[in-house]
């Protein structure tokens, strides 16, 4: 009876360690998504818009939010970025702001009010192409004035 209850109480400790090293690999996994995700951000989006901001710096305005304060502990990082055009010595008022979202799945976004979010990448994949292309034509659109 005393080896039965020992068994037992074996087999619980053992299911125990097992459900906690489950669930430190998913917080594990978690922050390394939440890491990786980051990583693309400032790799692709934050360099794009830097080198955006230096090339059209005399006609349109780059400004972007890193690091929103209510999204610093948030699993699935975004930046915010601001697009407008300037005129003479006082900037334009009007302006689009757009969100760069990335979702559980990897997949990367830019939404902004009033406009379908675009795919644009994954965070596996390092390119910028569909990134920049994205940004070049709300450039554009900026200096348009739409």
């Amino acid at each position: 009876m005393m080896s039965k209850f020992k068994d037992a109480l074996d087999r619980g400790k053992e299911a125990r360690r097992e459900q906690k090293g489950k669930v430190g690999n998913e917080k594990a996994e978690a922050v390394d998504f939440g890491a990786q995700a980051r990583a693309w951000l400032n790799d692709v989006v934050v360099a794009s818009l830097e080198t955006a901001r230096a090339d059209v710096a005399g006609e349109v305005a780059v400004e972007m939010d890193t690091a929103p304060r209510r999204q610093a502990k948030a699993s699935t990082p975004s930046i915010r970025f601001r697009i407008y055009r300037k005129r003479g010595t006082e900037k334009e008022v009007v302006g689009r702001t757009f969100t760069v979202n990335v979702q559980l799945s990897g997949q990367v976004s830019v939404s902004s009010p009033g406009m379908v979010a675009r795919e644009v990448g994954n965070i596996g994949d390092r390119a910028d192409e569909r990134f920049s292309s994205l940004l070049v034509e709300l450039i554009e659109d900026a200096a348009k004035g739409t």
